[in-house]
């Protein structure tokens, strides 16, 4: 089977910088593990690579839903691994860059139920149960999964809201998984992992959250508003967005807003570490300075 290579690592990390060096010495079709990048007009708050490079370099997985537009894991792994199989026929070599580990989960290994989770879904379906009460929440799923919603009691929390958690990740009723395996990648992928000393991470993670304000993620979100997408679609509760919605809405002051999009992504990169550690396949690869990525670069070209 043909090597399909990942670049992954924490938010801030120089993934971005890592693909443009390797762009300039191979011929690649970039693939966006990204679970924000897929959002029209979250430009700025997402750090989409820049207009020029996406001209230069064919991306993937960028741009392709509107922000209350469903899209899921498991609908990118099985999307991802067609992409990837075109790319080849072109011959051209697929690269998979990103920080967002269920979809390079879903990709790589398929989504098994289990696997199907999300904060920002289960929140969501937390603030659904305060305010409608769980039978609201039950009849729901009634709608989406009848056969597991016949074998469950119409009073068990866990189990309902795990079930409408999975369909919301997945886009498929719990029942789905119970009688199906998940489809793997066809390929072998080789994992490098990008890891900096934690206090210069910290550190590129506040001057970004910087630079995101100065380049105008204040006025992004605005934009976003006035098109008339609602604050609390998932695709803005996200950090960068949620804070920007607060200041917007007068809820907080600037400052404040700097600093929880600064302290948010700091944890988001935590749990990134965290999630990719955690697979004994991925290489990890200490850059500090630019000639480690350089050096990375042309190790992962001729690999």
């Amino acid at each position: 089977m043909k090597k399909v290579h990942f670049i992954v690592g924490p938010t801030a990390s120089g993934k971005t910088f890592l693909s443009q060096l390797i762009a300039e010495q191979l011929k690649i079709e970039i693939v966006s593990a990204d679970s924000r990048q897929i959002y029209r007009y979250l430009d700025i708050g997402t750090a989409k690579p820049d207009a020029a490079f996406r001209a230069q370099v064919p991306h993937h997985f960028i741009d392709i839903c509107d922000p209350d537009e469903y899209y899921s894991a498991g609908i990118f792994g099985r999307q991802a691994r067609q992409a990837i199989g075109k790319i080849f026929a072109r011959n051209a070599t697929p690269l998979v860059v990103g920080g967002s580990g269920l979809y390079i989960k879903a990709l790589v290994d398929g989504i098994f139920e289990l696997d199907a989770k999300s904060e920002s879904v289960r929140e969501r379906l937390e603030r659904q149960l305060t305010e409608k009460g769980l039978p609201d929440l039950f009849q729901w799923l009634r709608e989406v999964d009848p056969r597991y919603a016949n074998k469950i009691s119409s009073n068990d929390r866990q189990r309902i809201l795990r079930a409408l958690e999975v369909f919301l990740v997945t886009g498929k009723p719990f029942s789905y998984f119970h009688q199906k395996k998940p489809q793997s990648a066809d390929f072998v992928p080789v994992f490098w992992g990008l890891e900096l000393e934690r206090n210069l991470l910290y550190q590129r993670i506040d001057r970004r959250a910087e630079q995101m304000l100065d380049e105008g993620l204040l006025e992004e979100v605005r934009q976003v508003l006035a098109k008339g997408y609602h604050p609390d679609l998932n695709a803005l509760n996200t950090v960068g967005y949620k804070e920007a919605i607060e200041y917007i809405q007068e809820k907080i002051s600037y400052q404040i807003m700097l600093e929880r999009i600064q302290r948010n992504t700091r944890r988001y990169a935590k749990r990134q570490l965290t999630w990719f550690r955690a697979d004994p396949r991925v290489h990890w690869v200490e850059v500090t300075l630019k000639e480690d990525y350089q050096l990375l670069s042309r190790k992962i070209i001729t690999a």
